[in-house]
């Protein structure tokens, strides 16, 4: 068996243009992050009840994946101490929207309909709880 180096080229020259084609149809954001975001979440103490508007999801520590063009009001609760809320933002993530942009505008129309552009501004809260104080009688 002979190496057909003619046969190689072309082979190289097709996977070349499907990965071209890939990116073009698709766009850089959804491609490679998603449009999903993770957010660990814990609490001094720990045990305590997370609500991500409204709806809980479980208790801490735990790890949330959020859709990244959302914004979330995250709520701690636990028995005996004053409940807490963060409120969790998000930003366009410039390097995306350059990356799309010199890829044509397909990318740049389904990362702005996917909202993959998006990206929390906080991948970790830690929220310390304070007991409620019982007045002395």
């Amino acid at each position: 068996m002979t190496f057909d180096y003619i046969k190689w080229v072309r082979m190289k020259k097709q996977i070349f243009v499907i990965f071209v084609v890939v990116l073009l149809l698709a766009s850089c954001a959804t491609l490679f992050k998603g449009n999903k975001s993770k957010l660990d979440v814990s609490s001094e103490p720990s045990g305590a009840s997370v609500y991500v508007n409204g709806v809980i999801h479980g208790e801490t520590p735990m790890r949330l994946f959020l859709e990244s063009k959302g914004t979330y009001s995250i709520e701690f609760r636990k028995d005996g101490y004053k409940p807490k809320v963060f409120n969790v933002t998000n930003h366009v993530g410039a390097g995306w929207i350059v990356l799309d942009v010199l890829s044509g505008l397909v990318p740049v129309i389904i990362d702005a309909a996917t909202g993959s552009w998006y990206e929390l501004d906080q991948k970790y809260i830690n929220i310390l709880l304070e007991k409620y104080l019982i007045p002395m009688q």
